[in-house]
């Protein structure tokens, strides 16, 4: 599951599995060995059932021995970190509390609001060229950008924050972009212990359930590789069926909200992921997963099962497990097909014109286990002034005419030292009103 002939058909992998039962053995990574659940039933029964499927991965027999290195490629998806995805009972149920709870103070009108400006101050960035690959200017970019004003990130952090997990999404130097991420966390929670804001860092914080600083970074970093891997790839994926000229997607009339659920259904952002320890020995239709041997949900397989194909045909929202089932089911659905909707409509608003710049069936599909993502989305369309930005933050200077920068956010920009900027700090100091 980890070469190119993956990444370009995986539902053949899905499909020759099937043939043999709802599970079968797969191979993650170089070495690293786990049994892949590709039908819907068993799927669900694994997702449900934590007393016979544990997510605490300090229970991977394997690593535990040593027979995986701590440089394999799988481990910064897979390894222990004591947060919500790798947790269970009652810690588990301690950590999402505090999780839904932060998140539930999200709006959708908030969320769009914040969605609109990131997403005119990359259009901006690219609108005068005629030409943009949407995935990495714009699909990757927008996720990234949004957790650091979730965040509540000052400049230099949200700069700092955004290179480091693009470094580990990206697999640059990932020890040493993990220990920037960490440091850079660390100064977040203490900075909002010092001056809580309206933001999901100080929500957090702020919660009964009592979170430790290392908590606290660990329930960030899950909620960032949660949102921006998969929101990226929702976004990326929406964008080549609406734009494929083969039929079916905007040439077509078909909505921005039934694209997003043609991808969940079809194109599953997470395609494989969710991954359980087996207790015990377990049967899972007549492949045996040993106990505390890897369980990996395949998602994408579940959605495409033969028995779903009444639900598939009519799109169903409730029948597809893109957003996962049972008590570690992914929290913020809403809030990610909102963001998703709103920069979708956003960019195809301000360029009505974009097509394709490459033939669709040549477009790199992402290798790797766990995503199905574009590794680019190549465009083209007439260019425009960059002017969305400058117009939006006329709007809001008229609207915050009375209310003057706080006084310590002002001294704090007059200390802060000239150093080179990054996307976040730039963003700001385009939309300082």
């Amino acid at each position: 599951m980890h070469d190119a002939a993956f990444a370009a058909d995986p539902q053949q992998v899905y499909d020759r599995l099937r043939a043999h039962g709802p599970a079968g053995p797969v191979e993650l990574a170089p070495g690293v060995d786990a049994t892949l659940v590709v039908g819907h039933e068993v799927a669900l029964r694994v997702l449900q059932n934590s007393t016979l499927f544990a997510r605490d991965a300090r229970r991977w027999k394997a690593l535990g021995e040593g027979r995986i290195g701590m440089d394999n490629p799988v481990l910064p998806m897979m390894a222990y970190r004591p947060n919500c995805l790798f947790t269970d009972g009652a810690v588990h149920l301690r950590l999402r509390k505090a999780v839904t709870d932060s998140l539930a103070k999200l709006n959708m009108t908030r969320i769009r609001r914040d969605v609109e400006p990131i997403a005119d101050y990359l259009i901006d960035r690219f609108s005068e060229l005629g030409r943009a690959d949407l995935l990495n200017d714009y699909a990757k970019l927008l996720p990234l950008l949004l957790f650091n004003k979730l965040f509540g990130c000052p400049a230099d952090i949200g700069d700092r924050l955004t290179s480091s997990m693009s470094a580990i999404f990206d697999g640059k130097d990932a020890l040493r972009a993990n220990e920037e991420l960490t440091a850079c966390l660390m100064e977040l929670i203490a900075l909002k212990r010092r001056q809580p804001g309206d933001d999901v860092t100080s929500w957090l914080i702020q919660h009964p359930a009592g979170l430790t600083d290392e908590e606290l970074k660990d329930q960030l970093v899950m909620l960032m590789g949660a949102g921006v891997e998969p929101e990226r790839n929702l976004i990326g994926n929406a964008l080549l069926l609406l734009l494929s000229p083969s039929g079916g997607g905007r040439a077509a009339g078909m909505l921005i909200e039934e694209a997003l659920d043609h991808v969940l259904w079809n194109q599953t952002p997470i395609a494989n992921y969710a991954t359980h320890y087996p207790v015990q020995d377990v049967d899972l239709g007549g492949v045996v997963a040993e106990a505390n041997t890897p369980v990996v949900i395949s998602f994408a397989a579940a959605n495409s099962d033969p028995a779903l194909a009444e639900a598939r045909r009519k799109h169903s929202k409730g029948a597809h497990l893109a957003w996962g089932a049972g008590p570690h089911a992914c929290p913020a659905k809403d809030p990610a097909q909102v963001i998703a909707t709103t920069a979708i409509e956003r960019l195809l608003n301000a360029l009505p014109d974009m097509t394709l710049a490459a033939p669709e069936q040549g477009l790199q599909w992402r290798p790797g286990p766990f995503h199905r993502a574009l590794v680019a989305l190549p465009v083209a369309f007439g260019p425009t002034p960059a002017t969305r930005m400058a117009s939006l933050r006329q709007n809001r200077t008229a609207a915050t005419a009375e209310q003057p920068p706080p006084a310590a956010s002002t001294a704090a920009a007059r200390r802060e030292p000239a150093r080179r900027k990054g996307f976040w700090s730039s963003f700001l100091d385009i939309f300082r009103v």
